[in-house]
């Protein structure tokens, strides 16, 4: 027996001694590999397509990813996020005050705007009633698991009863879908699809078939649109409103279309504070340029309360502050030539409430006879909002999709702007997305003016189609077109927006698209003349139906960042 054992253990020594040496010999040949592939980069180098431009190729994506981390510190110091009316929302501030005043000689002012405190005194209660079976819903602020979550700016309600349900039709975006609803919403509690129209536009319907409170639900559409979203309605807002996940909505919208079954809802939703509270917002100036010809540089620097939002748009931010170091830095130097239009760099507050911060800073220019401060001083907004999404794609807004009351003279230098973005990503060997531009973000206040506008987007809650996989793969390399199937950004507006949310390949591709173009445009001899061909006049609109842009409230309830 023993014999035996020692045979066995003989054997099994030899055995791991051959594949103790395989292993040698396999790191080996790996390493020997490696330092070819090396050799021949050393002998070769890689080719890449110039940027063509100077601005672009100063710019170190390093620098802008240290400002990513500083927003991501300040969150995770100060509870979490970065939200408005928080110490973590005045410390970004604070940064980008700080870092703009250390590192360029631009003319850095901070504007405030005043909105009513939202404070909840208790959590929401929804208590859903079919037939007579009552379930308490559950309210989180994980939404991946949440049933329903409050909406910015409801106003309170004590349900002492269960109050019937009303499904409006299609997407509750106009007096026909709510006329069309039976029974009819008065008195009733409105249960509205997401899509087609924003949630403010929904609002304004409901107040006006004088619902008693309204439940939005998700869509379904995609696995990012399930759950219930963050959204305001604004400070005018005059209704109770909750959010529902796309099952609980559906459940409720299947039982209360059968007019055999009873159906209502108990709400609970009770306010502790609605003081006033300072927001603001920064601009940064060139020192040099014409300030009467002026491009407009934008993101907001504001997270939802849900997360750090460091994507969302912590990425904006920081980009915009890279620009703007750089461009600093560029124009100290004596060969590169400074503009002779002024560039200014704004960082909006309030965008996740409702596109505040920009709208504000519209409506003032609007009245202001300040020159350099006027409406008529700007030729053009450039936006940016979310530029590393995980799963992204390289989206520029695509101005064929602007709203119908877009003004038509602000539309030709529009499709100029998409253009020149297209272009660039084509020289580059990359994919490129058109993606929606119907006033969703900061923009929208500006081209609803009659600015030109434009921008990129690395993607939300929508979906990469196998379609768009499949031509990212094809342009960028196999395994490198993302996850088809997944959104674009699986932690918009959750907890998960960190710093590790970002995919900084993309990054540093759109921050170099965006420096690009502003080179292009800074560089036109009549950057007026090319933005608006047809001429311009502020204020003139096309013939079909306008949106009104008279209050800071107009933009409140969009839902994308």
């Amino acid at each position: 027996m023993i014999l035996s054992l020692n045979k066995r253990v003989k054997f099994l020594s030899v055995c791991i001694s051959i594949g103790i040496i395989l292993v040698l010999v396999t790191l080996a040949l790996a390493a020997a590999t490696l330092g070819v592939v090396v050799n021949r980069l050393k002998d070769k180098p890689i080719d890449r397509p110039s940027l063509d431009s100077e601005y672009a190729e100063s710019i170190q994506i390093s620098d802008i990813m240290m400002h990513l981390n500083e927003l991501q510190n300040i969150a995770t110091n100060t509870g979490g996020n970065r939200a408005i009316n928080t110490i973590g929302f005045n410390q970004t501030l604070d940064y980008i005050n700080n870092y703009l005043s250390s590192h360029t000689n631009f003319k850095v002012a901070t504007n405030y705007f005043y909105l009513r405190n939202f404070i909840l005194a208790s959590n929401p209660i929804l208590i859903t009633s079919i037939n007579g079976t009552t379930i308490n819903r559950l309210l989180s602020s994980n939404l991946s698991i949440a049933e329903f979550y409050f909406v910015q700016y409801t106003r309170s309600a004590n349900f002492a009863d269960y109050v019937p349900i009303s499904v409006i039709p299609n997407e509750g975006c106009s007096d026909n879908d709510w006329l069309a609803a039976n029974p009819s919403p008065n008195g009733r509690v409105a249960l509205v699809k997401r899509g087609d129209c924003n949630f403010l536009d929904k609002a304004v319907l409901a107040s006006k078939y004088n619902v008693a409170a309204l439940l939005f639900y998700n869509d379904g559409t995609s696995p990012g649109r399930i759950s219930p979203i963050f959204v305001s309605l604004g400070q005018n807002n005059e209704l109770p409103a909750l959010f529902l996940s796309y099952t609980l909505g559906q459940e409720l919208a299947d039982a209360a279309r059968n007019p055999l079954n009873n159906v209502g809802v108990r709400i609970t939703i009770s306010l502790t504070d609605e003081s006033r509270y300072p927001v603001g917002n920064i601009c940064a100036d060139t020192p040099t340029g014409d300030a009467t010809q002026t491009i407009v540089i934008g993101g907001h620097s504001d997270s939802v309360p849900a997360g750090p939002g460091i994507n969302d748009n912590g990425s904006g931010s920081a980009a915009n502050l890279g620009l703007a170091v750089a461009l600093a830095r560029l124009f100290e130097t004596s060969t590169y030539e400074k503009y002779k239009y002024r560039v200014r760099f704004c960082w909006w507050g309030a965008e996740e409430v409702g596109l505040l911060g920009s709208d504000f800073h519209v409506q003032q220019a609007g009245i202001s006879t300040v020159v350099g401060e006027r409406l008529i001083d700007y030729l053009i907004n450039l936006n940016y909002d979310m530029l590393g999404s995980p799963n992204y794609m390289f989206g520029i807004y695509d101005a064929r999709t602007a709203n119908n009351n877009t003004p038509v003279h602000a539309l030709p230098g529009s499709s100029k702007i998409t253009n020149l973005y297209r272009e660039w990503f084509i020289r580059q060997n990359l994919p490129w997305n058109n993606t929606d531009f119907s006033g969703r973000s900061d923009y929208g206040p500006f081209l609803a003016k009659g600015i030109v506008a434009g921008g990129l987007f690395s993607g939300a809650d929508d979906m990469k189609s196998l379609d768009e996989r499949n031509y990212y793969d094809k342009m960028l390399g196999q395994g490198l077109g993302g996850i088809a199937g997944a959104i674009h950004d699986p932690c918009y507006h959750r907890a998960c927006d960190s710093i590790q949310n970002i995919n900084v390949f993309a990054f540093e591709k759109m921050v170099q698209a965006a420096a690009y173009v502003l080179e292009y445009l800074a560089r036109q001899d009549d950057l007026q003349k090319w933005l608006y061909p047809e001429g311009r006049s502020l204020g003139v609109k096309n013939q079909q139906s306008q949106r009104k842009y008279n209050s800071i409230n107009e933009y409140f309830g969009l839902p994308y960042s």
